[in-house]
């Protein structure tokens, strides 16, 4: 990113899950997206996912609101495989950057993907090497125009170097070959509403806040295009209730409900779902 750039504050937000603190989301009117300030350094960021409730690294069934999450997880994880192997046509080379705790090259394995991942916390690694999926810290050991397709999955916001993370995408894909980005939006009804208290910001572990304009110009910027945006249209549902929980101190199930399917309705006609699916090509 150009450090000489000038941004204007766009909302100020507090980390809800784990720290307390207070960060500042400042706009970038050329890539029209949001940028989480301060960021924290490299050695900081890990303190600020050490938390239970941090739910992608765990596979606790704790509450009813875990036991929901993990019910319409499992639907998403064969949508995910049926969506890449509608792509690719068969069976390939799969890599899912920030794969968690496997469950989605677990799924695709059994489908007939010849499948890695790169997942940096090691209590996630160790719970998808008891599926059976072995994972690796970096992308430093992959071949080179590898893979046919690139998944990550609510990942991209959280990586410390967006510029590079997408060149590495760029080295690791095939000629040919889709990388398929889920990110939050910020353009959303339901981020509009609950304003700083939206949970898919999630300071400071949510670096970067994108668009669709943001996403096409990153990628484009290494020879990746944009060829087909989805909804994801269980995401209202799942961060209108984490929402509640932030601005109102407990889960309302009835009004994070009537919330997601009106963020859905209007998203109808804006085409600004709470989070997107981007399908990007190496051409």
């Amino acid at each position: 990113m150009n450090k000489q750039k000038t941004l204007d504050l766009f909302i100020e937000c507090k980390d809800h899950t784990v720290s307390g603190e207070k960060f500042q989301l400042l706009y970038d009117k050329e890539y029209d997206m949001l940028i989480t300030s301060p960021k924290p350094n490299n050695n900081e960021l890990s303190k600020y996912y050490e938390s239970e409730d941090y739910i992608s690294h765990t596979d606790s069934k704790r509450s009813f609101f875990e036991k929901l999450y993990h019910t319409v997880k499992t639907y998403s994880l064969n949508k995910k495989v049926k969506l890449i192997y509608k792509l690719n046509n068969h069976p390939g080379k799969l890599l899912d950057i920030g794969a968690g705790t496997g469950d989605f090259l677990n799924v695709a394995k059994q489908k007939g993907w010849q499948v890695e991942g790169v997942e940096p916390n090691d209590q996630a690694k160790k719970i998808a090497k008891q599926k059976g999926v072995t994972l690796q810290a970096d992308m430093l050991s992959l071949e080179s125009h590898h893979f046919d397709v690139i998944t990550m999955w609510h990942v991209l916001e959280h990586v410390p170097d967006l510029k590079d993370q997408i060149k590495k995408i760029k080295k690791a894909i095939k000629p040919g070959g889709f990388v398929v980005i889920a990110v939050p939006n910020f353009k959303s009804f339901d981020a509009n509403y609950y304003k700083s208290f939206w949970a898919a910001y999630d300071v400071p572990r949510h670096l970067w806040h994108f668009s669709k304009t943001s996403i096409q110009k990153f990628f484009k910027e290494e020879g990746l295009d944009l060829v087909e945006i989805q909804p994801m249209k269980f995401d209202s549902f799942y961060v209108s209730l984490l929402s509640e929980k932030y601005k109102r101190g407990k889960m309302n199930f009835i009004r994070a409900f009537w919330l997601g399917i009106r963020s859905n309705y209007l998203a109808k006609r804006s085409g600004e779902y709470s989070s997107h699916i981007y399908i990007l090509k190496n051409n």
